[in-house]
């Protein structure tokens, strides 16, 4: 198939348009929010191809789209009252309404629901083809499935060239992501999906809307999509995206301690503190965040980069909306910076005793986070785990488990393979540290320690205020070497070369602690570290 470039300033261009979409034909059509997959609402085989050309799940519901307020009462099994007050304040706009449907929309079009989403855009050029068209168009996203949606005609020809019939150009986006969705069939109303009209707008309509808890997580594996955009993962590039909460100072902290270049997506004047940067919007301007945000996605991939973080928008007004966009772009794979106790991390070699410290600094009231653990609670993810089958084979799976030994072999064989390794894994060990560090805080603990004996090579360095590393003497190391792990003197001193010198740990360290067997020197050292 041959797509069509098509120009909304030309009326020969808008009639072939809207001569398509009355035929069955799929047109890519500018909106006042993003551009959208156009098909005659009524039709469910050109409906059906929408779902085709996107690579998009059967469960996921469409938007119809309208140019009148007469064109609703067939799609409706009956006009909700509340209808006409939300029309006087927001139609033509960035909302779309969800009433219970007619039996004139199609199954396909409702995802089998018995709603239907419906709204009509203010972009004269969108208005223009709907009313040439002389019928509903179901129109979502012009994008492959699950990638951020389009702002220009030219996103949607990355990703849809030669699977639909035309791109009418228009222009940019004005408002740059999907309408709000605000159900009318619960009591109160529900907010499914925010965007350029905010929850304090509809409230001020209506009264009390809630809000839906998708809009901050993902669905249960038993819940089903009301809206477009409530899926798991949604509006994502290929690189893997982290969201990352904090003030500029913590995420710049963060960004620097990564051991490998990742793209650092920031507000508009952050970008010069960074090696690769991507910039959108304003901080604290949700209405150019939300403007900016996907033609910020759309560039991380050729940024060269495995990772990207993204620093997280301020979730009120406009800002919810782009919130909960990146939200989904990350997997909901968050990193919150915003930590109000004492973080330590506990390293050391092997053999001088950092168990015995960490013990102490336990019984002192300290949450201990084992790291050794929380990597196997990584790995135990069935996202992680399909990351490592697609680099490392997916005979590193048997059964539903992880072999470890045979993942070990193939990631640890070279560099390339050892980066990809913690490209997969880094990100999630990072999210789960940190939320343990926020569960200890809500815990009463007194203080939380990473305790990794790799710390110093990885990016944890950055969520910690004070680093300890613990060191002895190689003799008394030899000795408790042997006796832990009943091995023999040639094996242990292996080991022992296979790590860092003693100078390495403590070149790094804000405070070095010596075991060399005195516990009540140790005692006190720790007890040292937190003065009551």
């Amino acid at each position: 198939m041959k797509t069509q470039l098509l120009r909304a300033d030309r009326p020969e261009d808008l009639a072939c348009a809207a001569d398509l979409l009355r035929n069955g034909g799929l047109v890519a059509i500018p909106t006042e929010t993003v551009y959208g997959l156009a098909a005659n609402a009524l039709d469910p085989a050109a409906v059906a191809r929408i779902f085709e050309a996107k690579g998009r799940p059967q469960d996921n519901p469409l938007i119809v789209h309208v140019a009148s307020m007469e064109e609703i009462p067939p799609l409706v099994a009956q006009v909700d009252p509340r209808l006409s007050a939300l029309a006087d304040a927001f139609w033509p706009g960035p909302l779309t309404v969800v009433m219970k449907k007619s039996d004139r929309i199609p199954a396909v079009v409702s995802a089998g629901l018995d709603t239907v989403a419906i709204r009509m855009p203010s972009h004269p050029t969108a208005h223009a083809v709907i009313a040439a068209a002389g019928v509903p168009l179901a129109a979502p996203s012009a994008n492959t499935s699950g990638r951020p949606s389009p702002t220009r005609a030219s996103h949607v020809l990355t990703d849809l060239d030669g699977r639909i019939d035309a791109v009418l150009e228009g222009g940019e986006s004005e408002v740059g992501v999907e309408s709000t969705v605000i159900t009318l069939t619960t009591d109160p109303p529900t907010l499914l999906r925010p965007g350029g009209i905010t929850h304090a707008q509809l409230e001020q309509v209506l009264g009390r809307i809630q809000i839906s808890p998708a809009v901050f997580a993902q669905l249960r594996s038993n819940e089903t999509a009301q809206s477009p955009g409530m899926k798991y993962k949604h509006y994502a590039p290929k690189t893997a995206v982290t969201l990352v909460k904090g003030s500029f100072e913590q995420y710049k902290r963060f960004v620097d301690a990564q051991k490998t270049p990742v793209c650092a997506v920031c507000f508009r004047g952050e970008g010069q503190s960074f090696d690769h940067a991507i910039e959108y919007g304003l901080a604290g301007d949700g209405n150019a965040q939300a403007h900016d945000v996907f033609d910020a996605l759309r560039r991380i991939d050729g940024a060269g980069c495995a990772r990207a973080l993204v620093r997280c928008p301020d979730p009120s007004g406009v800002g919810l909306a782009v919130y909960n966009r990146l939200l989904r772009a990350a997997a909901f794979r968050v990193i919150d910076l915003e930590i109000r106790i004492p973080v330590l991390g506990l390293t050391g070699q092997t053999g001088a005793g950092k168990s015995t410290v960490s013990a102490l600094l336990a019984a002192r009231g300290c949450a201990i986070i084992d790291c050794d653990l929380i990597a196997r609670t990584a790995t135990d993810l069935p996202a992680v785990q399909a990351a490592l089958c697609d680099a490392f084979g997916s005979d590193i799976l048997r059964d539903g488990e992880l072999d470890r030994r045979l993942l070990a072999r193939r990631a640890f064989a070279d560099a390339a393979h050892t980066a990809a390794l913690n490209a997969i894994t880094h990100p999630e060990i990072t999210r789960l540290t940190v939320e343990a560090i926020h569960q200890a805080e809500a815990d009463g603990a007194c203080a939380a320690v990473i305790d990794a004996a790799l710390l110093l090579d990885s990016d944890l360095t950055a969520l910690c205020d004070r680093i300890i590393s613990v060191l002895a003497p190689d003799d008394v190391r030899l000795q408790r070497i042997c006796a832990r792990d009943g091995i023999s003197e040639a094996d242990a001193r292996l080991r022992m070369a296979a790590q860092p010198p003693a100078e390495y740990y403590a070149s790094h360290a804000d405070l070095v602690l010596h075991n060399d067997g005195d516990l009540s020197a140790l005692q006190q050292a720790v007890d040292a570290v937190l003065p009551d």
